[in-house]
């Protein structure tokens, strides 16, 4: 592997050919110790025009194709959500490394099946959460550790888009594992989950569109420490997309874009507002790159910002809400989540 030896860039692979592929290729392309060898597409002729755009040097009209590629050290998964499972463990098989895009599956038992795989063959494998590998949010959860403001009692997080979003829309088909929960609710959880771990208590409610999928969904976690986290997404509102996390010393208040910030505010009794930002000069994909890139050049299997048991947990607490919710995806007949 050219990136785990440190001689050459890390050789990268792109499942996918959509929006969020485009703007991570992109971003990934800007990085020198990168290089996108290869992408792949259900069918040719999408691989090929996604390989002229970007120069990419080689095109796959089948995932299985790109899977075998031995020149590759990791593959990026872009697919919509439902196709996560199939898509990552066909990558795993394969013995590629895999950066999965959040959230990481439809449900525990997907990503639990994953994660045993990539465990089970020593491969890399990490969800493509870039808060957790921001700067700012790194300094946040650093202060927070070290008591900056005290016992964390609450965190509030949202994050709607305006919609409308028509019935054929990946956000409102339940067969792409649509809905406000799966596609934005998962960074207010992943959030509020850095801070203060798994919740001991689930509780949700919202409104389900015609299709069967939440559109407008509030949360409420609890913990067994008395902390709290009220969360909401929506995809038929433009909500605030703020965060705040309140402590027994202090609070901490993101402006809009909580999920990839530029700065924090910390307010302590008896101080100045003092406003914290932290540079590391890259992009928000190329933080979740670079990441994969450092891990795989340590011989490392997980990586420490973004571990795989907190990915684990995310999808428990994301499982419970969905079934509160009374929401289910074609092929969840009979499941049930690990608790």
């Amino acid at each position: 592997m050219a990136g785990k030896n440190g001689s050459g860039a890390v050789r990268w692979g792109i499942l996918a050919t959509g929006g969020i592929a485009a703007s991570f290729t992109a971003d990934l392309l800007g990085m020198p110790d990168a290089q996108v060898m290869a992408v792949g597409s259900r069918r040719p002729e999408p691989a090929k025009r996604f390989a002229e755009r970007f120069g990419i040097p080689r095109a796959y009209g089948g995932w299985e194709e790109l899977a075998a590629d031995d020149d590759l050290d990791v593959i990026y998964v872009a697919t919509p959500h439902s196709a996560h499972r199939a898509a990552a463990g066909l990558c795993l098989e394969a013995g590629r490394a895999v950066l999965c895009e959040k959230p990481f599956t439809l449900n525990v038992r997907q990503a639990r099946e994953l994660v045993d795989l990539a465990r089970a063959r020593g491969r890399f494998l990490m969800e493509a959460m870039w808060t957790y590998c921001d700067p700012v949010v790194r300094r946040m959860t650093e202060l927070v550790r070290d008591g900056a403001i005290g016992e964390v009692r609450a965190v509030h997080a949202d994050f709607g888009l305006p919609g409308p979003f028509p019935a054929d829309h990946r956000l409102s088909d339940p067969a792409l594992g649509g809905g406000a929960l799966l596609d934005l609710g998962v960074y207010p959880v992943s959030f509020a989950q850095l801070l203060l771990g798994e919740p001991d208590e689930v509780r949700a409610v919202g409104q389900l569109s015609p299709e069967g999928v939440d559109v407008n969904t509030g949360l409420a976690l609890g913990w067994d420490s008395g902390a709290v986290a009220l969360l909401s997404c929506s995809i038929t509102a433009d909500t605030p997309m703020t965060a705040a996390v309140t402590g027994t010393a202090g609070r901490i208040e993101f402006p809009r874009g909580f999920f990839q910030p530029e700065r924090f505010v910390l307010h302590r009794p008896g101080r100045d507002p003092q406003e914290i930002t932290a540079v590391d000069g890259l992009r928000s994909y190329q933080r979740e790159a670079a990441e994969v890139m450092r891990a795989l050049r340590a011989g490392e299997t997980e990586s420490p910002l973004v571990p795989l048991d907190g990915t684990l947990a995310v999808m428990r607490t994301l499982d419970t809400a969905r079934e509160r919710l009374g929401v289910r995806y074609p092929g969840e007949a009979g499941y049930e989540g690990e608790g």
